[in-house]
């Protein structure tokens, strides 16, 4: 197959976030726009997720209106610089010691793709009708699953799965930042855990595939999280690469 590829494309987007049917309140937080995308879930448990999750969206959200010759090494600086903030607000105020949060975002400039990632938020792919998950869980149960200690199945039910190995929390952490070739047509799915945790993969596939219109996929994806009972927050994102109109 032959791709084509210009560096006159863009982001085209729909981005909703629910507070789910357990949860008292709502710790994502997600921008949305033509060069970036991100999803950044507080961890549960833990003080001022919420607190935490908005500091990392402020650290990355300024890349949206720059035009970058190095993507990903702006990615990688701009993540580092969320956990030095979210470090800060944790020395200033001992009532958010331990905040901490997911970070999953997308960054496209002059034709050239980032993908950042730590934690259990997730980015899926939806290429030429071939849909894979782009993101590797940063958790304990998925470290089980590589060392074929239990199943991917089992995995799904494991008490622990919701213990994560990697987020942003002040301490020294460095995230994975990749860079995906970027073809136009190619459609992204970011999302907190709270959509893969109630939707099979399979459903959240065949919605990827199946509706076309951004703003009603990013809607049938949240409604059927809350129908598989939104135990968490629900954050998604779907992106697509698409020609620069302006050009």
């Amino acid at each position: 197959m032959l791709f084509i590829m210009s560096d006159h494309v863009t982001l085209r987007y729909a981005a909703a976030s629910d507070r789910g049917l357990v949860r008292a309140s709502n710790e994502d937080s997600l921008y949305a726009g033509s060069r970036l995308v991100a999803v950044a879930d507080g961890v549960g448990g833990q003080a001022a997720g919420e607190v935490a999750s908005e500091l990392a969206i402020e650290a990355v959200a300024p890349l949206d209106d720059v035009d970058s010759d190095d993507p990903v090494e702006d990615l990688r600086a701009a993540v580092d610089a969320a956990n030095r903030m979210i470090r800060a607000a944790s020395e200033a105020d001992p009532s958010r010691l331990g905040m901490a949060t997911t970070i999953t975002a997308l960054y496209l400039s002059r034709g050239k793709l980032a993908l950042a990632h730590a934690g259990d938020s997730r980015a899926y792919l939806l290429r030429d009708g071939e849909f894979s998950q782009v993101t590797r869980d940063d958790t304990y149960v998925q470290r089980l699953v590589d060392e074929g200690r239990i199943t991917a199945e089992e995995a799904g039910t494991h008490p622990q799965r919701s213990l994560v190995t990697r987020v942003l929390q002040g301490s020294q952490v460095e995230a994975t930042v990749t860079s995906p070739e970027p073809v136009p047509g190619d459609r992204y799915l970011l999302c907190s855990d709270g959509l893969p945790d109630a939707v099979p993969a399979d459903e959240i596939e065949s919605t990827l595939r199946d509706e076309s219109d951004l703003e009603r996929c990013v809607s049938r994806l949240v409604q059927l999280a809350l129908a598989g009972g939104g135990p968490d927050n629900i954050t998604v994102i779907v992106a697509e690469i698409t020609p620069d109109p302006s050009d």
